[in-house]
C-alpha cells in the first residue's frame, strides 16, 4: 500500500528530476571574459572561413552570438535575407558592399554596419583581397519571434 509519505517523496523526486533536466538544457550565462584570436578554431566554408567566438546568454541578453567571417573576393556569405535579431558587423580588413534600405553601400576597414530587426540586408566582398569582419548578433526579450515576409 502506498502511503502519503511515499507519495510526497515520489512527487518531490519527480520535481527535482524535472528541474535538473531543465537546468541541464539551459546554457550557462556568459560572464566577463577574453577571447584570444589564436585559440578560436577556424572552420572553412564555401566562401572563406568562420571563427565562432561565442553563442550563449549574458546577464542582460537572451543570447549573444559573435563570429568572425573571412569572405573571399567576389563572394557573399548568403543571399540577402532578414531575421528578427539585430546584427552589427565591424570591418577589420577588405572592402564590402552592404545592402541597407534597398541600396548597396561600400565600406572598408574600421567601418561598422548595423542591420535592424527584420530588415532585408546582405553583404558581398567587392575588393581584391579577403574581407574579414566581426559579426555581433543579439536577442533580447524585445526581439520578435519570427521574421516578417
Amino acid at each position: 500500500m502506498i502511503t502519503r509519505r511515499d507519495m510526497a517523496i515520489a512527487l518531490a523526486a519527480s520535481a527535482l528530476t524535472a528541474g535538473a533536466f531543465a537546468l541541464a538544457d539551459k546554457p550557462s550565462v556568459l560572464g566577463s571574459t577574453a577571447f584570444d584570436w589564436n585559440s578560436i578554431a577556424v572552420k572553412a566554408t564555401e566562401v572563406g572561413s568562420v571563427r565562432q567566438v561565442v553563442n550563449q546568454p549574458t546577464p542582460t541578453l537572451e543570447n549573444l552570438e559573435v563570429h568572425i567571417t573571412t569572405l573571399n573576393p567576389g563572394k557573399s556569405p548568403h543571399p540577402p535575407h532578414r531575421h528578427p535579431n539585430e546584427e552589427m558587423l565591424i570591418i577589420r580588413q577588405g572592402t564590402l558592399e552592404a545592402l541597407i534600405n534597398g541600396e548597396w553601400k561600400r565600406v572598408g576597414p574600421g567601418s561598422v554596419i548595423f542591420f535592424a530587426s527584420n530588415q532585408l540586408h546582405g553583404v558581398k566582398n567587392v575588393g581584391d583581397e579577403p574581407a574579414i569582419y566581426h559579426v555581433v548578433n543579439w536577442k533580447t526579450t524585445a526581439t520578435p519571434d519570427a521574421a516578417h515576409p
